[in-house]
């Protein structure tokens, strides 16, 4: 009797655990890729959900050290010397999975792994570095697994590919002087996209009347060989060569590979506890240059680039669940996050605590609404060498530890 009542308190807290901890994570991560829908108990069912970020760094005692008119933007140490760094987001998620008698489950979805958006604007001391830059994707997964009878439990392998697509851009004020002569903004802005495909494995035991599971799953690296774009500079007309032009560039970069573990079990009847261990490859991103296409000479370091020279990220959670009734379950979660940045940018540690619920009007419907509260830990950024070259020395700022919230709903049909 007491294992039927683990099975029967804390079967919908298992997905629930995912929820109850939306957060901010380092590098470009978003939504990330979450497959826990495929380990859902009903021969069928679709879920569709979305979360709401609002970080809220802000930079302070900025100070422009490449004051050229030509390369730097001029001297904007007359501008601001604070602005709000990040813009608010939402991360839609779209699932639908299936069983296939007592062995084969699969799962296709649409998700927003990956994403980043500052918004500081052209009024502050930093301009010459970013007035705005945003990165999308979108992620058309296809997941499988396979399941049989092992000990007290089953074991399951897991297998999938996914379809990406990236696209995005970036402002910054290249040079004052159009401002001065009334031909133009200064503006530079760089437009690029690609796709590409990657694919998971992995393996997970499951005891399913103590609730207890553990997974490990590996997504692959997405290469963009073909990440092609425009450097527009109609606005700048000052620039040799690439000035008063728009410039057909291309460059290449990859999307992390990932590694994830996680564990849940139930701990006594009607309580569940959870966790999990990520590591992300955010190395691989760190300048990523862009080349004319059209016979123009490269510049070293490309005729603009992207610099983010991101470290590997880990992201550790802990949580517990509990389901008071037939109808409400809730769970408590902490994580942490291992920032990305290496003296360069503003992705330090972030601390994280979600609260989520789960309401089950009837066996055929779930509604669910989580919610969290999060730090984003103090630092600062300046130069960084790389490859023998500095970065990082046309701005130099600091940041306090700011807030992040975020909320997220999903409502999920089961039959």
């Amino acid at each position: 009797m007491a294992s039927r009542m683990f099975s029967k308190g804390v079967t919908s807290l298992i997905l629930l655990s995912s929820l109850a901890s939306p957060s901010f994570a380092g590098g470009l991560e978003r939504g990330g890729y979450n497959i826990d829908q495929l380990f859902d108990t009903s021969p069928f069912s679709f879920q569709s959900g979305i979360t709401y970020v609002t970080p809220q760094r802000k930079l302070k005692d900025v100070r422009d050290t490449n004051t050229s008119i030509f390369t730097g933007g001029g001297n904007l140490n007359s501008r601001p010397d604070s602005a709000d760094e990040t813009a608010n987001y939402t991360i839609p998620y779209i699932g639908f999975k299936a069983g296939f008698g007592d062995a084969v489950d699969c799962l296709v979805d649409y998700s927003v792994p990956f994403g980043g958006h500052s918004n500081p604007g052209s009024n502050w001391a930093g301009a010459n570095n970013n007035i705005e830059t945003e990165i999308k994707t979108r992620n058309y997964g296809g997941t499988c697994s396979y399941r049989f009878d092992v000990g007290a439990g089953q074991l399951r392998f897991i297998g999938g590919a996914f379809y990406q697509e990236v696209e995005g851009f970036k402002e910054r004020l290249v040079s004052t002087v159009p401002i001065g002569l009334g031909i133009g903004t200064g503006i530079g802005r760089l437009d690029i996209d690609d796709s590409g495909w990657g694919w998971r494995a992995g393996l997970a035991y499951e005891i399913p009347e103590y609730a207890m599971r553990a997974s490990l799953v590996y997504n692959s690296r997405v290469k963009y060989d073909n990440l092609t774009g425009t450097v527009d500079l109609r606005q700048v007309p000052v620039v040799p060569l690439y000035g008063g032009l728009v410039t057909p560039v291309s460059g290449s970069a990859e999307a992390p590979d990932s590694l994830e573990l996680k564990l849940q079990s139930g701990i006594a009847p009607d309580w569940l506890a959870f966790g999990s261990v990520k590591w992300t490859n955010w190395s691989v991103l760190q300048s990523v240059a862009f080349c004319p296409t059209n016979g123009l000479p490269c510049p070293a370091g490309g005729l603009t680039s992207l610099d983010l020279f991101y470290r590997d990220g880990w992201t550790i959670s802990g949580g517990i669940g509990h389901k008071f009734n037939e109808q409400w379950a809730a769970a408590v979660s902490l994580t942490w996050d291992r920032g990305t940045s290496q003296g360069y940018g503003s992705q330090t540690d972030s601390w994280t605590l979600g609260l989520g619920a789960a309401y089950t009007p009837t066996e055929h419907i779930e509604w669910r609404v989580a919610g969290a509260l999060g730090i984003l830990t103090s630092g600062e950024s300046g130069t960084f060498v790389y490859n023998g070259r500095t970065y990082g020395n046309d701005v130099s700022y600091s940041f306090g530890n700011d807030l992040v919230t975020a909320l997220s709903t999903s409502l999920k049909i089961k039959f």
